[in-house]
């Protein structure tokens, strides 16, 4: 029973591509944050629709996160738009 449940944590969950794909970003709440980590993203993936963004800010507005769905083609495209937001000082996490 302990090596069954062993191998379903490990396995990750098959996404079938392509699909659409939300991306949560959560960082500092600076000027630009939603156009710099949206401009990061539409390198890979081309403009982005306006109404597939949404934008909240923490309660005493330090942090922000940017929900944004994305049509993602694969494995490499995702890898490697989780790379290049980690590389914006302001991000704090991507999921």
């Amino acid at each position: 029973m302990s090596v069954e449940f062993d191998k379903q944590v490990q396995e990750r969950p098959k996404i079938k591509f392509p699909c659409l794909y939300p991306l949560k970003i959560i960082g500092h709440s600076v000027k630009n944050f939603r156009e710099t980590v949206t401009a990061q993203i539409e390198r890979h993936t081309g403009p982005i629709d306006p109404n597939l963004i949404a934008v909240k800010s923490s309660r005493k507005n330090n942090y922000i996160s940017v929900n944004i769905t994305i049509a993602a083609t694969g494995e490499e495209q995702l890898s490697k738009i989780f790379e290049d937001l980690k590389k914006i000082k302001s991000v704090k996490m991507v999921l």
